[in-house]
C-alpha cells in the first residue's frame, strides 16, 4: 500500500487535481489550495514532527539548514522529476516548522493562455525603461513576467539577466542568451545582483521584487541607462505602485525619484486571480496603464491620485481600470458580480461600468 504521508504523494495529489499550493502544518492534515479554497488531502493521517521533519531533510542542503535554523523562515525552489518545479517556504510557528509549496509548471505559459489583454504584449517591444507587474501575493505575477520574458527569448537577440529568490521558472536559451541568479545562492542580496547585473552586458534584467529603496534606486538608473528593466511589486491597482515606489524613499528624495520614475516607467499591469462563477478554476481580472505624456506629469507632480482618470479616458489606447474588467467578466458570466465587487478598487465606478 502506498505511503500517503509523504511529499512525492502529496505532491502527485496535486497535480492530479490542479492545486496552486501544498500547506504542511504540525497538527493539521496536509491542506491544498484548490479554486482559491483550502481542501484536506484525502486518506491522509494529522502530520506529526517526524513528517514535516523529514521532508525538511529530503529538500535541504547542510547551507539552507544553517539560514532556516538562524533565521527561523527560508525560501527556495526546487524540482521533482515527472511532477514539477515548486517554489517553498518553510516559516517557524509555535517552535515547528510550516511548509507553504506553490506549484510551478515546468512549461512557461504562452502569453495568449494567460488571459491578459494582448496589448501587454507589446510592452516586450521596447528597448528601455521599467515595467511592472503588481498584485498580491498569489496572483500570478511571476507568471506574467516569465511569459513575457520568454516571448522576448523567442523574438529578440538579446542578453537577459533574472535575478530572483528563488529562481521560479527556468528560462531556456532561444534567441536570447538568459542568465538567472539566485540569492543565497548566486549573490547575497537583489541590490548586489542587481548592481553586478549593470557589468554584465545585458539588455533586459528581470527583478523578482524591488523590495528596499537600494533596489528601486539601481533598478531606475538601469532603466534610464537603456536598460529594459521588469519586476513586481506588492501593491494592488497602478496608481498605488507608483505611491509605493516614490514612498520607498525619504522625503527629501522623493522629488528626485517622481522625476526618474516619470523618465523611466513604460507601463504598470496590475492583476488579480478570481474564482470563477462555476467553481472550475480561476480568471484573471487586470488593469493596465500605458504612460504616455499626460501620465507622465502627474507622476512628476505627484499627482498620482489623478492617474485612474487619464486610464478611464485611455481606454482606446489599450488602458484598462481594473472595474472595467470586472464588469466584463460579471457581464460575460465568468465570475460571480458579488465576488467582482469585493475586488473592485472604487465600487462606485464599477457599479457604473456594470450597468452599461
Amino acid at each position: 500500500m502506498e505511503n500517503v504521508n509523504t511529499l512525492d504523494y502529496f505532491l502527485s495529489h496535486s497535480k492530479e487535481i490542479g492545486a496552486t499550493d501544498v500547506h504542511l502544518c504540525i497538527g493539521r492534515k496536509p491542506l491544498l489550495r484548490v479554486n482559491g479554497g483550502l481542501i484536506e488531502i484525502p486518506g491522509t493521517e494529522i502530520l506529526k514532527t517526524d513528517v514535516c521533519d523529514g521532508i525538511i531533510n529530503e529538500l535541504l542542503d547542510e547551507r539552507q539548514k544553517e539560514i532556516l535554523t538562524r533565521d527561523r523562515v527560508l525560501d527556495f525552489s526546487f524540482s521533482k522529476s515527472g511532477l514539477g518545479r515548486f517554489r517553498t517556504n518553510i516559516y517557524s510557528q509555535r517552535g515547528t516548522y510550516a511548509i507553504a509549496i506553490r506549484m510551478l509548471p515546468f512549461e512557461i505559459p504562452k502569453f495568449s493562455s494567460l488571459g491578459l489583454p494582448s496589448v501587454v504584449e507589446s510592452f516586450t517591444t521596447k528597448s528601455k525603461g521599467l515595467f511592472l507587474v503588481t498584485g498580491a501575493t498569489g496572483s500570478g505575477k511571476s507568471t506574467t513576467l516569465a511569459s513575457l520574458l520568454d516571448t522576448i527569448n523567442e523574438n529578440f537577440n538579446y542578453h537577459i539577466i533574472t535575478v530572483e529568490d528563488p529562481i521560479e521558472y527556468l528560462h531556456r536559451h532561444k534567441k536570447s542568451l538568459v542568465t538567472q541568479r539566485e540569492i543565497g545562492g548566486d549573490a547575497d542580496s537583489f541590490a548586489m545582483a542587481l548592481r553586478s547585473a549593470l557589468r554584465e552586458d545585458p539588455d533586459v534584467i528581470m527583478v523578482g521584487e524591488m523590495r528596499d529603496p537600494e533596489t528601486i534606486s539601481i533598478a531606475l538608473t538601469a532603466a534610464e541607462t537603456g536598460h529594459l528593466v521588469l519586476s513586481t511589486l506588492h501593491t494592488v491597482g497602478v496608481a498605488k505602485s507608483v505611491d509605493r515606489i516614490v514612498d520607498a524613499f525619504p522625503p527629501a528624495q522623493q522629488n528626485q525619484v517622481r522625476s526618474q520614475l516619470a523618465t523611466v516607467l513604460e507601463g504598470v499591469v496590475s492583476q488579480q486571480l478570481i474564482p470563477k462563477k462555476d467553481k472550475h478554476g480561476i480568471v484573471v481580472a487586470s488593469e493596465v496603464m500605458f504612460v504616455n505624456p499626460a501620465v507622465r506629469n502627474l507622476i512628476r507632480e505627484g499627482k498620482h491620485y489623478q492617474i485612474n482618470s487619464i486610464m478611464q479616458t485611455g481606454q482606446t489606447h489599450g488602458m484598462q481600470l481594473l472595474e472595467a474588467d470586472l464588469a466584463r467578466l460579471v457581464n460575460e458570466g465568468v465570475i460571480d458580480a458579488d465576488e467582482a465587487e469585493l475586488r473592485a478598487s472604487d465600487p462606485q465606478i464599477f457599479a457604473k461600468l456594470l450597468k452599461r
